[in-house]
């Protein structure tokens, strides 16, 4: 795109552009980075977390840990609970006994999309509510405990 006189409505043509590639591109699933609409596009950085938050608005695209941007598709279901509900739910998703070991924080990682330290942050929540044991070097946690599930009354 070609530097214009007047920036307004830039943000806006480039949003567009991004909508019909997200829409014509089925791979894509993360937008492009800030310094790739810059340079693309010729904008400041200004112009582009204005597309960005056009998109994000939209609910075409979420902020992602590390800061990029995830493409959303239309019936996509993505959990935003925090990341420690997630993992007691491994508990039950995998049909855990107590006693039994929890997967590896390398194998959480990589089920979630999120890393290492943050899954060890979100076990060290789980181990201080007692379902976990504590971390120690070398030895894979275990369960000491079920998480209650508690029905929701409808509303």
């Amino acid at each position: 795109m070609a530097h214009k006189s007047s920036p307004r409505g830039t943000f806006l043509k480039i949003a567009d552009l991004l909508r019909e590639k997200i829409s014509n591109d089925d791979a894509m699933s993360e937008l492009p980075s800030a310094a790739d609409l810059m340079r693309d596009y010729e904008i400041s950085r200004g112009v582009a977390l204005r597309v960005f938050a056009v998109l994000q608005k939209e609910g075409l695209a979420e902020l992602t840990p590390g800061g990029r941007f995830r493409v959303i598709r239309p019936g996509q279901a993505v959990d935003r609970r925090p990341l420690a509900e997630r993992l007691a739910d491994v508990i039950t998703d995998d049909d855990l006994a107590v006693g039994a070991l929890f997967p590896s924080t390398t194998d959480l990682s990589t089920r979630f999309g999120v890393s290492r330290p943050t899954v060890s942050k979100a076990l060290d929540k789980l181990a201080s509510a007692g379902l976990l044991s504590e971390a120690r070097q070398g030895r894979r946690r275990s369960v000491r405990a079920l998480p209650e599930r508690t029905e929701s009354l409808g509303s």
